[in-house]
């Protein structure tokens, strides 16, 4: 059920997890909880947009940045528990924006994830949150997202 709610909101079919950059796991389980790495927003292998969000990015693609770094934290989620439907709440995400010299808007980027977050899981996906704005990501990715979810 969640992975076609989720399709019905992005239009397709979660994508495979994309590829570590260094080393780490996209993922990990411990007891009833997967972490997620930090994931930047690739879509199709690419970065959807670089640079910092409020100079070369603007809030509505940084917003997007966050939806899409969302979705890939998910899709790092299924490959290791692989039924989206054990997933039993989103306790936390942490959102990592990219942010441009007098850029405080973070939040409003984070929901950009947040808000998918509770289209797709309902009362189960509203979650603890941290938005913090950081000088550089890796890659010059506008947003990175770090996620934990509970699961059955």
């Amino acid at each position: 059920m969640i992975e076609q709610k989720i399709r019905e909101l992005i239009g397709h079919d979660l994508p495979v997890a994309p590829k570590p950059l260094a080393a780490y796991i996209p993922a990990i389980q411990s007891g009833n909880l997967v972490i997620t790495a930090g994931q930047l927003p690739f879509k199709e292998g690419k970065l959807l947009f670089e640079g910092k969000v409020g100079y070369e990015v603007s809030e509505e693609k940084g917003i997007e940045c966050a939806r899409q770094s969302a979705i890939n934290c998910l899709s790092a989620i299924k490959s290791v528990i692989h039924d989206m439907d054990k997933i039993e709440r989103i306790v936390k995400l942490t959102v990592f924006i990219n942010s441009a010299i007098g850029f405080h808007q973070q939040p409003k980027i984070a929901n950009g994830a947040s808000e998918l977050m509770v289209q797709i899981f309902g009362e189960a996906g509203k979650h603890a949150r941290s938005a913090v704005g950081v000088n550089e990501l890796p890659m010059n990715a506008p947003v990175e997202i770090e996620m934990t979810v509970q699961i059955k």
